[in-house]
């Protein structure tokens, strides 16, 4: 079965299995199969149908008609594009991988088992293989004093051949993972110099979970390579040792083992000798901040075991590989963390945007219950301004107030909720609360009134009639988190006092700030002046409700 891994512009992530059947359609509209919270994708932005053996993207819906930021596959633009395994789509601010599930599963699989190590063992420290990877090997001059000067000069030159080979090898693996943040791209490229440059018969890469433990329990078959497709399925039958992994994981060595059937002590053992593996090597893929894994060579020749020259060359590739996993992860979390900056800063005032980031398992279905203080405003005299300006310029006026009110609401540390047509609704207290949240609300709402003052003076000087807003606050608690379907949801609060907040502001008269009584008791040091007003009755509430207006033209700054 195919997959399609999804990471929209929010930071969520799913997976979603393809069908050779249907046709997956890609874009903002609900009625997508891939339903994309982000702005920069279209209503029907792509789709993805299989077609000659293959699953083919196409830009722009079933209708022909193209997206309007268009679609890029590995970083290049597409109209249409027959996707291999791994391929990444990028559509906006969000990304697509598709994944062959049961092919790359066929290729990958493999088992772990607990078998005891040689007697034969040689560690290499992984802080010193760079160093060690080429290090001098015995001459053929000095290996017997019996041999010619031609054959010692030979054996000399074809050292050096050898030595040059495995340099080019790894210059081109090194320029190679310096340019890709793809894994697939990275463990291709390592499984191919060791499979170049030692004996190996099969390259198993492994690696660890991002967000896990190290461990060899945690550790995830992620490519596996052969030398010799025809004896593939031997070799993929062949267990992975866990002593080994674990010992290699435990201590940041590398290390070559002459496997147990190789020792006369389980010489006479059918079990183990039949198993043909007479040597491994294992080196930890170590970075500076953690072991990300592990790459696993061994030999199925029972005659050929690997020597120190290829456990050095493999702790090498181990360990640019390893820088370029670091990278690779490091890449894609910067990434998800810009994108994520990006979408929740437009909502969120930048420290809770970065308790976010550091905390992303809060971004999960479910509220609390928490005590917060509610604000709403609204435009008065919109209709008659959108009346008699431009559509263009009715867009372009409300972009200037939501930016202004944005940032006053931003700089006192609120969140905002949302836009409701000409009017925006504000948290103070959410996500996270503070003694001062009430009075930030009054300070915030005093603001706003004053902001108004300088877009008035804007539309003034453009001949435009002027406008007006009302704002009405409420404290009390809410229910308040991501609320939701798992494809789609947003942060907001719910509640009776979200309600009482909204009637407020719908009785408030142009350039009024009108208060609950709580908030005014919670608000007492916000520097402004409370003139009590008469009772108001509003929905679902027996008794009329007391409230304040605030002498917003009077308070302090």
């Amino acid at each position: 079965m195919a997959l399609l891994h999804i990471t929209d512009a929010g930071g969520r992530a799913w997976q979603l299995p393809l069908s050779p059947q249907g046709v997956c359609t890609i874009g903002r509209a609900p009625d997508n199969r891939v339903v994309l919270n982000d702005p920069r994708a279209s209503r029907y932005h792509a789709h993805l149908k299989f077609q000659d053996g293959a699953y083919v993207l196409f830009d722009g819906g079933v209708d022909g008609k193209r997206s309007a930021n268009h679609v890029f596959v590995n970083g290049e633009q597409r109209l249409e594009q027959a996707l291999r395994d791994g391929d990444s789509v990028q559509i906006g601010a969000s990304r697509l991988r598709l994944d062959l599930s049961d092919e790359r599963r066929k290729e990958t699989e493999a088992r772990f088992e607990d078998r005891p190590l040689g007697h034969t063992q040689l560690l290499v420290s992984a802080n010193d293989v760079i160093r060690a990877a080429l290090s001098a090997r015995p001459s053929g001059a000095s290996a017997t004093a019996e041999r010619s000067f031609a054959s010692a000069l030979n054996a000399e030159l074809e050292d050096l051949r050898g030595k040059a080979r495995i340099l080019a090898l790894l210059y081109e693996m090194s320029k190679t993972l310096g340019s890709v943040f793809e894994l697939d791209a990275i463990f291709e490229k390592a499984c191919e110099v060791i499979l170049s440059a030692t004996p190996a018969d099969r390259v198993v890469a492994l690696l660890c979970d991002e967000s896990g433990l190290e461990g060899e329990e945690d550790l995830d078959v992620v490519a596996m390579r052969f030398r010799d497709e025809t004896r593939a399925d031997r070799a993929r039958k062949q267990p992975i040792g866990r002593t080994i992994t674990r010992k290699v994981m435990r201590e940041r060595q590398a290390l070559l083992s002459q496997d147990a059937a190789a020792d006369m002590e389980f010489a006479g053992v059918h079990s183990i000798v039949a198993q043909g593996v007479h040597s491994t090597i294992c080196a930890p893929l170590l970075a500076d901040t953690r072991v990300h894994g592990a790459l696993y060579a061994d030999r199925l020749d029972t005659f050929t075991p690997f020597t120190r020259d290829d456990l050095e060359l493999v702790s090498t590739v181990a360990a640019q590989t390893a820088v370029a996993v670091e990278n690779a992860r490091s890449h894609a979390r910067l990434a998800r963390e810009e994108v994520a900056r990006a979408n929740y800063g437009r909502f969120l005032p930048e420290y809770v945007v970065q308790q976010i980031l550091e905390n992303p398992d809060s971004f999960k279905l479910g509220g609390v219950n928490q005590t917060l203080t509610v604000l709403f405003a609204d435009i008065r005299g919109f209709t008659r301004l959108s009346e008699n300006a431009s559509p263009d310029r009715v867009v372009q006026l409300l972009n200037n107030y939501f930016t202004a009110m944005s940032d006053v609401i931003f700089a006192h540390g609120g969140t905002l909720d949302k836009y409701i047509g000409d009017g925006l609704m504000a948290l103070f207290g959410a996500p996270t609360a503070t003694p001062e949240d009430a009075c930030n609300a009054v300070r915030a709402a005093v603001q706003m009134q004053r902001r108004m003052e300088d877009i008035n003076a804007q539309l003034r000087a453009e001949g435009l009639a002027e406008i007006s807003i009302g704002i009405g606050l409420h404290t009390g608690v809410a229910t308040v988190g991501y609320i939701g379907s798992e494809r789609r949801s947003e942060y907001t609060a719910i509640g009776d006092t979200v309600n009482l907040a909204a009637r407020l502001e719908q009785n408030a008269l142009p350039g009024q700030i009108i208060l609950s009584e709580a908030t005014a008791r919670a608000a007492e040091g916000a520097g402004c002046g409370f003139n009590p007003r008469e009772p108001i009755t509003v929905k679902n509430r027996v008794q009329p409700v007391p409230i304040f207006e605030v002498d917003w033209k009077e308070a302090r700054d």
